[in-house]
């Protein structure tokens, strides 16, 4: 497994141990909570040597590493595209059966239509979303070759470990604070737990190679609006603060300013996805996969924030958006605390 340090492949290494397997991860950073289960090696999923050699005598792999949109551009296009070239050849010189390529809905971009099909067409964006896009073409490259190259595209996930621009939401909901959407905040957005998450991918492990070869999205099912899950937070907080709506032409030309003078950890994209409908099809895993996600996106965001709440006493580092267990330095942001 690659990205083992990382929140997806901490919890999917957990369940794998759990599952009776002989786990073995790779990642540069050390995880987070150790198994002593499982066996880590430090190292870069790029260096193809290193990667042979793990990957020599294993019955599966999972490709869980990558990079975050905050990453900039040229080591986005190194981690993601030069880093799953190396897995997908080191797979294929040791002989590994099945190859899971974790990739994302954002491959599609901006879509106007929803739910969104796998058989949406690509349409990348910006450095990340492309870097997603090319990814996923050179998994379906060496599947034609004649590899199984399951390809999985969640939406956004939650769960334990989950921090990034999220631990915004939970601080604010925490200090008794009313929380911003950009306009009316009705957009329904999809997204996922990580326990579904984990399910779907022990799933693929699973399934007969003809089932599992092929392109699958993931989300929950059961989903509302962006404000009905914000509220949902401040809710459970417990000081009946509420969901407030800014004007959106204004707050997204202050969040581009903010962006470019590198003074918000918000990108582009996520400013505008927030304004639309986000939600894809999970049909083709229903009837596959026999995918039944359990957890509802209140479900996966309350869940977090609890997780939060008893660990944030433990003081989780701020970080500059390096990884998903960190949460990410506001910014310019925080001085918007005072209308709040």
């Amino acid at each position: 497994m690659t990205g083992s340090a990382g929140m997806l492949g901490g919890n999917l290494a957990r369940r794998l141990v759990r599952d009776g397997h002989d786990v073995v991860g790779v990642d540069l950073r050390p995880p987070a909570d150790p198994l002593p289960q499982a066996r880590h090696r430090l190292g870069d999923v790029r260096d193809l040597s290193l990667m042979t050699e793990v990957m020599t005598g294993a019955d599966a792999v999972v490709h869980c590493a990558g990079a975050l949109p905050s990453y900039p551009a040229d080591q986005i296009h190194d981690l993601i595209v030069g880093g799953t070239r190396a897995v997908l050849e080191a797979g294929r010189r040791a002989g590994v059966e099945r190859l899971v390529h974790i990739s994302s809905t954002a491959v599609y971009g901006l879509p106007k239509m929803v739910p969104t099909p796998e058989e949406h067409p690509r349409e990348p964006v910006d450095p990340y979303t492309r870097a997603k896009a090319e990814a996923e073409e050179l998994a379906e490259k060496y599947r034609s070759g004649g590899m199984c190259v399951p390809i999985l595209r969640p939406k956004t996930f939650l769960g334990p470990g989950r921090m990034g621009l999220f631990a915004m939401l939970f601080e604010w909901a925490e200090e008794g604070r009313d929380f911003p959407v950009l306009g009316r905040g009705d957009a329904r957005i999809q997204m996922f737990a990580i326990d579904d998450l984990v399910d779907a991918v022990a799933g693929v492990l699973r399934a007969p190679a003809d089932v599992a070869n092929d392109t699958y999205n993931l989300a929950a099912s059961e989903f509302g609006t962006l404000r009905e899950d914000f509220q949902a937070v401040l809710d459970a907080a417990g000081h009946g603060r509420r969901v407030v709506s800014v004007p959106a032409r204004p707050a997204l030309a202050a969040l581009r300013l903010l962006e470019r003078s590198r003074l918000s950890p918000v990108y582009g994209r996520l400013v505008h996805k927030l304004l639309a409908d986000s939600y894809v099809s999970i049909d083709k895993a229903r009837e596959r996969l026999g995918f039944r996600p359990r957890l509802s996106n209140r479900d996966a965001i309350i869940g977090t924030y609890t997780w939060w709440r008893e660990n944030r006493a433990a003081g989780a580092p701020r970080g500059a958006g390096q990884t998903s267990r960190d949460a990410w330095r506001q910014g310019a942001l925080s001085l918007a605390k005072v209308f709040f």
